[in-house]
């Protein structure tokens, strides 16, 4: 197998962003300097959104400037959701990418960004415009692409006209969100392989939201529909908490590089430190 064939993208973001109790800035500043140790291709770190909305992200300045990035190759992804945030990310020269979350469903884009699927459109045409001019790269994510607890229109032609638009602006990279846990192997299996197909110069990602009971039927449906950029988080933690009451956690990373070893493929991640993030991870996550 062809080294770093995969493309992990741990999300430590995701993974906090729902928590209650506020997580002191040196204390994620110190698990993420584990997590950008172990090797990951992308660390998604933080957001640049309100802190009315996600406040346990408010710091993510801060947090940056506490981040060591001297020994490692792992790129550095943040959230935003309007212009706002994109002025807010550019800023910082040790950002690879942000990312913008562009659900197909109208009704989770108003609750998730406060703007229409349109005035979202002209968002990603604007941000794209400032990655090209401050040597960024933009991941928008299809957030709902599996479906939504709204009652919104979902079908495969709705998650492909979508994906051709975004390319068509310019998306180099579009990573399919399921927002609230509802892919189940059989539409993972129906629709990447076919995004995948038809969009041959855009690299295509999944994130998927699961239950501990379903989690490695999905990587496993992820991985034979040949996707290559899978985002995950350390133990499934996390959840979208402006789509439903009830968190769904992300796939957990270790049954992610658990599937990838056990079909022979080579991560060339540091066991050591991702141990050690493991430990460290009871002590913000209880």
């Amino acid at each position: 197998m062809s080294q770093n064939k995969f493309k992990l993208v741990e999300c430590p973001r995701d993974a906090m962003q729902g928590l209650h109790d506020f997580v002191p800035t040196a204390f994620k500043a110190e698990y993420l300097n584990l997590l950008l140790q172990v090797g990951f291709d992308t660390l998604d770190f933080g957001s640049f959104v309100s802190p009315k909305s996600i406040p346990q992200l408010a710091d993510t300045a801060e947090v940056l400037a506490n981040l060591d990035l001297s020994a490692t190759k792992t790129k550095l992804l943040a959230i935003v959701a309007n212009l706002r945030g994109v002025e807010e990310a550019i800023k910082h020269p040790e950002i690879t990418y942000l990312g913008f979350p562009f659900s197909i469903s109208e009704t989770f884009q108003q609750r998730n960004t406060n703007s229409s699927i349109t005035q979202s459109l002209h968002t990603v045409e604007e941000m794209l415009s400032r990655c090209d001019q401050n040597n960024k790269t933009a991941v928008v994510y299809l957030s709902m692409g599996f479906g939504n607890p709204y009652g919104d229109e979902w079908n495969y032609e709705i998650v492909a006209h979508w994906a051709d638009v975004l390319v068509n602006q310019g998306v180099q990279i579009l990573s399919l969100a399921d927002t609230v846990g509802v892919s189940t192997p059989e539409n993972i299996n129906n629709i990447l392989p076919r995004l995948i197909s038809n969009f041959k110069n855009t690299e295509i990602g999944i994130h998927l939201h699961s239950t501990p009971a379903d989690r490695t039927e999905k990587i496993e449906a992820a991985y034979h529909s040949g996707v290559k950029r899978i985002d995950s988080a350390l133990k499934g933690f996390g959840g979208c908490p402006m789509a439903a009451d009830d968190l769904t956690g992300n796939i957990a990373t270790e049954e992610v590089i658990s599937f990838l070893d056990l079909k022979g493929e080579s991560l060339n991640l540091n066991m050591d430190k991702w141990n050690e993030a493991l430990v460290l991870s009871g002590k913000i996550f209880g």
